[in-house]
């Protein structure tokens, strides 16, 4: 998960403890849900694009499975990501804009969609995963939070620690100031903890978007996808709460 335009603290200096506030486990379910759509596709999926990587805790359970790509627009959550998942290709892009030059069995973009606040980036995010994705392939989309089913949240996580005695936690809120927009706000306070034991607080407010479901339909439909129901994964109870995929006709 990476800011669209790299301005927080999170993917920057703070970046060394994204392991910890947001330990690569947590992803192992969805994960595996996750594989079942990618191979949903009318062609045998292989070759994978993921669009938006971080630091790469979604590809530590996908690379055994696929051929992986990883585009991310933060160095520094590359670094996480390449020390991490050494295998697989990796590479500095917007997530917009970024043309790679060839095509992908599927493109995934998981939750630093988040990142995309309006119409016109949405619309171009899709636009990079259609030109990427082979015919017959697929892209999935996989944002956090959707305008028709938004509720106000609150809680925490991380919790994860390293060998050195480093850990890290973290508590959020997020709600939605004006929900006539596409945004909601997310407020988060991340209690870091040094080896030394010396405790650091930073708080930090991200702004993340909300798009209805009509404007994902519409969305993918002018980028040129094809939107079929979901095939069935292999695991059910990974299922991430909101999740939109798009085929390219052979």
């Amino acid at each position: 998960m990476t800011s669209a335009d790299g301005e927080y603290r999170l993917y920057r200096e703070l970046a060394n403890w994204w392991p910890l506030i947001s330990p690569a486990e947590e992803y192992t379910a969805e994960a595996e849900y996750l594989a079942g759509v990618l191979r949903s596709a009318a062609i045998p999926v292989r070759e994978v694009l993921d669009l938006g990587s971080g630091g790469g805790h979604m590809a530590t359970h996908l690379k055994d499975g696929f051929a992986l790509t990883l585009v991310d627009i933060s160095p520094d959550m590359l670094a996480v990501s390449r020390a991490l998942n050494p295998e697989c290709a990796h590479h500095l892009g917007d997530m917009r804009t970024v043309r790679l030059g060839r095509p992908f069995d599927a493109v995934l973009v998981h939750d630093a969609i988040d990142y995309v606040t309006s119409r016109a980036d949405l619309r171009q995010v899709i636009e990079t995963a259609f030109t990427h994705c082979r015919p017959g392939g697929i892209a999935v989309f996989v944002p956090d939070y959707v305008k028709d089913s938004f509720a106000e949240l609150t809680g925490d996580g991380g919790g994860g620690s390293d060998g050195s005695g480093r850990q890290a936690s973290f508590r959020e809120r997020t709600w939605d100031p004006d929900p006539s927009d596409d945004w909601v706000q997310a407020e988060y306070e991340f209690t870091l903890r040094g080896a030394d034991g010396a405790v650091e607080v930073i708080s930090e407010t991200h702004r993340l978007g909300s798009f209805s479901h009509a404007t994902w339909a519409e969305l993918l439909d002018a980028a040129g996808f094809e939107q079929r129901p979901e095939a069935a994964a292999s695991r059910p109870g990974g299922r991430p709460e909101n999740l939109f995929t798009g085929h390219r006709r052979r």
